[in-house]
């Protein structure tokens, strides 16, 4: 704990473009806990050069999440929000919790096997040990809660595995952290395959709302979403494309599914997805506007940047220099 208020940890990859499922899914999760945790937001650059990056664009796209961290809403001065590889400790603590995961744990990683499919000509050490820089990234600030996508539960439940194996050999080294999974827009799914998550990396550009489509895409992209031949506005298992509608819906507007039912009650899908896509145009617009103009101010964007990344690095060296105490590394002369 900080300042007596439960420590949360989270971040993003600096690849891709974010898209509306990480905003509805995560983004805008992050701004309520704000108040209630001591939160460490991070740009988990570490993690993304596991698949070969362009230096130039990596950078640039890097910077732009930080951006779109604070445009929707993170205040930079309640909220620690930093480049990963600003602070060593990540992989410091990485080397140290590797010697203490075991290979059979992360054989069954799904996720890697996922991406090795994908990458095939790049099946690298990093993205086989990605899961344990992960657990030093949420270890290395005695994190209590970390918001996940229940696709992220497993690296979460090896994090809490590998905190327990040191606890035990070391004592009380780690916090223990637990999952915090939003109940609405969790899982935003793809326009055009509803079986799967809206994904930041989909080659097919009209399966996802990027938070940069300017408002005429964003509308034609909804109007292009897949539904079904039902042609009822019904949020149920045998109708995901229009589950999925009535789910971003409900996020951008706050009402309950039955809410939204009622709303659409008689109309047929073509006014039901236009309004969905000038909902979320609506909402977007501002967040776009904001974004825009954190990027022109370079001053104010390295301000921010100089100032966590020292915050992050305070409070990262504690737990670092507990844990390279107990496994007998010297101390430092300083």
């Amino acid at each position: 704990m900080i300042d007596n208020k439960k420590v949360l940890f989270s971040g993003m990859q600096a690849t891709g473009n974010l898209t509306l499922g990480n905003y509805l899914g995560a983004l805008k999760n992050w701004v309520k806990l704000s108040d209630e945790y001591e939160c460490f937001y991070s740009v988990v650059d570490m993690h993304s050069i596991t698949v070969r990056q362009d230096p130039a664009d990596f950078r640039q796209k890097a910077k732009n999440l930080l951006a779109l961290y604070i445009a929707a809403g993170l205040d930079p001065q309640k909220n620690c929000i930093y480049y990963q590889s600003h602070v060593s400790g990540h992989a410091e603590l990485a080397w140290i919790l590797n010697c203490f995961t075991y290979m059979g744990e992360l054989n069954r990683m799904t996720q890697f096997k996922d991406k090795s499919a994908k990458h095939a000509d790049n099946i690298n050490a990093g993205l086989f040990t990605y899961p344990v820089l992960m657990a030093a990234d949420i270890l290395l600030y005695q994190t209590d809660v970390v918001p996940v996508g229940i696709d992220q539960l497993q690296h979460l439940e090896l994090t809490r595995d590998i905190a327990q194996r040191f606890n035990s050999i070391y004592g009380d080294v780690f916090t223990i952290p637990e999952p915090f999974i939003g109940k609405t827009g969790a899982k935003i799914m793809s326009l055009q395959d509803p079986l799967k998550k809206m994904s930041k990396s989909d080659e097919n550009p009209n399966a996802s709302i990027y938070l940069t489509d300017d408002r005429d895409t964003i509308i034609r992209k909804f109007k292009r979403a897949v539904t079904d031949s039902e042609a009822v506005i019904k949020h149920r298992e045998e109708q995901p494309g229009v589950s999925n509608l009535i789910e971003i819906y409900s996020a951008c507007t706050g009402k309950t599914f039955e809410e939204v039912e009622k709303e659409f009650d008689g109309k047929g899908y073509g006014d039901f997805k236009l309004a969905v896509g000038e909902t979320v145009a609506d909402i977007l617009s501002p967040l776009q506007a904001r974004h825009s103009d954190i990027l022109k101010d370079k001053a104010y964007l390295d301000g921010i940047v100089k100032e966590n990344a020292e915050k992050a690095q305070y409070f990262s060296n504690k737990t670092l220099r507990k844990v390279q105490k107990k496994v007998g590394f010297n101390e430092k002369i300083r």
